[in-house]
């Protein structure tokens, strides 16, 4: 027998276990760890069906905010340091986050997102791959789940969480609230469901630019430039 043998994904076991955990942050925790001012467009996460939330990611709790205000359960992908973190490791692992080794194709994490989707459930994608106050140019790891899966994406921007948690009530905590947003869903077209190297290049510029134009001037970053935005691969829905 091998060990090894990876055990399938359990949508209900885990959409139980991640319901209780949701309780506990709204109730216990969250209120303690971050400032939250403002959420728009929530009317713009589908009621069911697989989704991809694209986010821009500049602080270390902009996970812990969407899990909080998003009113359905989603999966954060993750480094598979954050695994090992003292203490704090624990969370991650209790909730389900999916690891992802960062150098190179992570072939199980790709593997473990497709069954998520394919179970109807939101995964929650850093495009960039680390955090950074201006967007870094896209990597294509949402845009091949989002081809292959047929999931809607929905763009989210966050703003106010660099240096959070912090003391709350503190100067940091009166000055900086957090602000959520999210944007119209969009789906990329039929034609694009294989996408090769090329092309997915293509589809995750094309979903940056479209994040970038909900941030102000100073996230943009690598996409800046919104001349440069086309919308050839997807529709909004």
């Amino acid at each position: 027998m091998n060990n090894n043998t990876k055990k399938p994904y359990n949508h209900g076991e885990w959409e139980n276990k991640r319901r209780f955990l949701r309780f506990l942050l709204k109730t216990l925790a969250f209120t303690l760890l971050v400032r939250l001012q403002r959420v728009e467009g929530l009317e713009n996460i589908p009621k069911s069906g697989p989704g991809i939330l694209l986010m821009n990611h500049i602080g270390w709790v902009d996970p812990i905010v969407l899990v909080h205000v998003v009113p359905r359960n989603i999966v954060p992908l993750a480094k598979v340091e954050v695994y090992d973190y003292p203490v704090i490791g624990i969370f991650p692992k209790i909730w389900g986050v999916i690891p992802v080794q960062r150098e190179g194709v992570d072939r199980q994490a790709v593997q473990s997102a497709l069954e998520v989707l394919k179970k109807q459930e939101i995964i929650l994608v850093a495009p960039e791959g680390t955090r950074n106050p201006e967007l870094q140019r896209g990597k294509g790891g949402f845009a091949y789940l989002a081809s292959r899966s047929g999931a809607a994406i929905i763009p989210v921007t966050i703003e106010g969480s660099t240096g959070y948690p912090v003391i709350r009530y503190s100067r940091r905590w009166r000055e900086s609230p957090v602000e959520v947003k999210f944007g119209r869903p969009f789906i990329y077209r039929e034609e694009y469901k294989r996408a090769g190297r090329e092309d997915l290049r293509k589809l995750s510029d094309e979903a940056m630019y479209y994040l970038a134009g909900m941030l102000p001037e100073n996230r943009r970053g690598y996409y800046s430039d919104l001349t440069k935005a086309t919308q050839d691969t997807f529709d909004v829905i």
